[in-house]
C-alpha cells in the first residue's frame, strides 16, 4: 500500500482533510485533549505557522489526491531558548492506521528537519497509545516521563507521556 503514497508539504487545499482527520481524534478518541471539533477557518492559525522550509513542517501523505495522514513540526515554547525544540506530531485518517503511513511521515519530517537548526524534537502522547508509544521508540525517542491524569476527556482523566529525540 505505502509504495503509491505521495509525500508533500501540506498546501492550502489540503487543509479541509487534515481539520476532518483531526476532527475524529477530537470526537472519538483522547488522543489530542481538543474537545470541540474544529472548521478550516478557526483552525487557520494552526496552519499558518508552518512554511517548506525552516523548523515548523507540516507534511502530508497523499494516495490518489487524499489526505490519508500529516505530520508536523511545531514551536515547542514561546521562550527564546526553546527555539530550537520542535514538538511533533502524527496522526493518520482511521481508515490508514497500521498501514505503515505514520512511518513514512515521520522519516520524512526528519529527514526535512536535519538539514535545520532544530536539536531536539519532543513528543507528548495520551496513554495508553501503543501503536504511538511504538512508533515514537521506533524512530529514537525515549520515554522522558509521565504525568499522571494530565487532563480530563469522556469523564476520565488521562495520563500524557513524553517523549524526546535528539536531533543534533
Amino acid at each position: 500500500m505505502t509504495s503509491d503514497i505521495h509525500l508533500r508539504p501540506a498546501t492550502t487545499a489540503h487543509r479541509p482533510r487534515i481539520v476532518r482527520i483531526y476532527n475524529h481524534y477530537v470526537v472519538e478518541t483522547p488522543i489530542t485533549f481538543d474537545t470541540t471539533p474544529f472548521t478550516v477557518e478557526t483552525r487557520r492559525p494552526w496552519f499558518e505557522q508552518y512554511a517548506d522550509t525552516g523548523r515548523h513542517r507540516l507534511i502530508v501523505a497523499e494516495q490518489d489526491d487524499i489526505v490519508l495522514g500529516y505530520t508536523a513540526s511545531t514551536r515547542y515554547s514561546d521562550r527564546a531558548a526553546y527555539d530550537t525544540t520542535v514538538e511533533t506530531t502524527i496522526l493518520c485518517a482511521p481508515e490508514a492506521v497500521g498501514k505503515g503511513i505514520g512511518r513514512l511521515l515521520y522519516a520524512a519530517l526528519f529527514k526535512a528537519l536535519a538539514t535545520e537548526d532544530v536539536h531536539t524534537a519532543m513528543a507528548r502522547v495520551t496513554m495508553p497509545n501503543k501503536g504511538s508509544h511504538d512508533i515514537h521508540l521506533h524512530f529514537g525517542f525515549r520515554e522522558m516521563g509521565t504525568l499522571r491524569e494530565a487532563g480530563r476527556k469522556f469523564d476520565q482523566y488521562w495520563d500524557v507521556a513524553f517523549y524526546q529525540k535528539m536531533l543534533r
